[in-house]
């Protein structure tokens, strides 16, 4: 018997993105704290997801989505600086510290995850001499994990998420070039570009302005003149970048580090010891940075839901944020004539999660298009994702989809 659910499709009267005059996109890199506070906290949420099912058989109550990278001190300088107080990672929030009579050493598991991030991760960050980690992960209230012991296991928020299709370029770029900073090609070829990069895109009409920070490691600098040099050049290496891209825009204005005073000298340039302004001078927690799609776009409907951490099995502040996205994508895909989607899934606590209070999605469609097709075909795709969300949320408990 097929679940009767309460799906909506609109037809949207709003200028899709690309073609409104004015558009706001940010990416925080890899190495920016909030990064590593959302990217630790999941790596932690996988692996012991991984271990509850390993020995429980299933995976028990666990949110770890409080987070807090607390900033270090360090003296950078050209040559090589030095770290002075190493950086504190707090792990925070609830998980299941024992079931069936067996033991979980979650505080081992989630130490053990955040090293093997950031040795895959930060370069120059040893987890043993620059941080000092503090397990505060408390276990969770009854009402919460007895959820899990549940024939269904139900939403455990009444929460919306929302997810939108397609990309524009102004997003596209924004993400792919701070890819393109982060990758090994590129510290191969500029070792001196840290993992902590942010990248924040301001389009006026078909014009846009970006603007780089890059946290450069001190230890491959050897005076400022050196640092501008290396700058220039990867500002070269950018605009080859960004030129390859296939965009629409008429130009694109690039400006890195911009706080940047030659006048200054040691102290007008962007120098950290270890890759990231987390070293020194900026803290980090989980649900400040990107959202799951990997962007913060200011005009964008979005969630303040950190899907970081969050358990993938009845945490809908994370499934339904995650969905949402792969539902868009679907539609615009799979379906002729639309130009852009929005997809909003609303929970209702205790419901089972395939069965939200409401799915609605929002389509501007084509001039010619069928609108009364696309809505069928959009109800559709809906109603098959959802079907199918024991799948999905396999996945997310293997950490296949990433959240920033």
């Amino acid at each position: 018997m097929s679940i009767q659910r309460n799906i909506t499709v609109e037809r949207s009267n709003a200028v899709p993105m690309a073609e409104q005059p004015v558009e706001l996109v940010e990416r925080k890199g890899t190495g920016h704290p909030d990064t590593i506070c959302d990217s630790i906290m999941e790596a932690v949420c996988v692996e012991l997801c991984g271990y509850y099912e390993e020995h429980m058989g299933h995976v028990c109550h666990h949110n770890l989505d409080k987070g807090l990278l607390v900033a270090g001190r360090s003296m950078p300088k050209p040559g090589g600086g030095m770290i002075l107080e190493p950086m504190k990672l707090i792990f925070g929030d609830r998980a299941t510290y024992s079931c069936n009579g067996q033991l979980v050493p979650v505080g081992e598991i989630a130490e053990a995850a955040a090293k093997r991030w950031i040795r895959e991760n930060l370069r120059f960050v040893d987890s043993d001499e620059h941080l000092l980690f503090q397990n505060e992960i408390k276990p969770g209230s009854p009402e919460l994990t007895d959820a899990f012991a549940r024939k269904v296991i139900g939403a455990n928020d009444t929460s919306v998420g929302v997810g939108y299709a397609p990309l524009s370029d102004t997003e596209r770029l924004v993400f792919d070039l701070e890819r393109h900073l982060n990758s090994s090609a590129m510290k191969e070829r500029f070792p001196e570009i840290g993992e902590d990069i942010k990248v924040m895109g301001y389009r006026f009409h078909r014009t846009l302005s970006l603007t780089v920070a890059i946290a450069f490691v001190d230890r491959f600098i050897t005076d400022p003149a050196h640092y501008f040099e290396r700058k220039a050049a990867i500002g070269e290496e950018l605009q080859r970048f960004i030129e390859s891209r296939n965009h629409r825009f008429e130009s694109v204005c690039l400006d890195i580090n911009a706080l940047d005073d030659p006048a200054r000298g040691e102290e007008g340039i962007y120098l950290t010891v270890l890759g990231t302004s987390a070293d020194g001078g900026d803290c980090g927690q989980v649900g400040r940075g990107n959202r799951v799609n990997g962007l913060i776009a200011f005009k964008r409907p979005q969630t303040l839901e950190a899907a970081a951490g969050k358990n993938p099995v009845n945490h809908v502040g994370k499934i339904y944020n995650i969905l949402s996205h792969e539902i868009a994508g679907a539609i615009y895909r799979e379906v002729p004539g639309v130009r852009e989607v929005t997809v909003a899934l609303c929970s209702q606590i205790g419901k089972a999660v395939d069965q939200p209070m409401v799915a609605s999605a929002q389509i501007t469609p084509q001039l010619d298009a069928d609108f009364e097709a696309l809505k069928r075909q959009a109800a559709a795709i809906i109603d098959r994702e959802l079907d199918n969300i024991g799948a999905f949320r396999k996945l997310l408990v293997q950490g296949k989809f990433p959240v920033c």
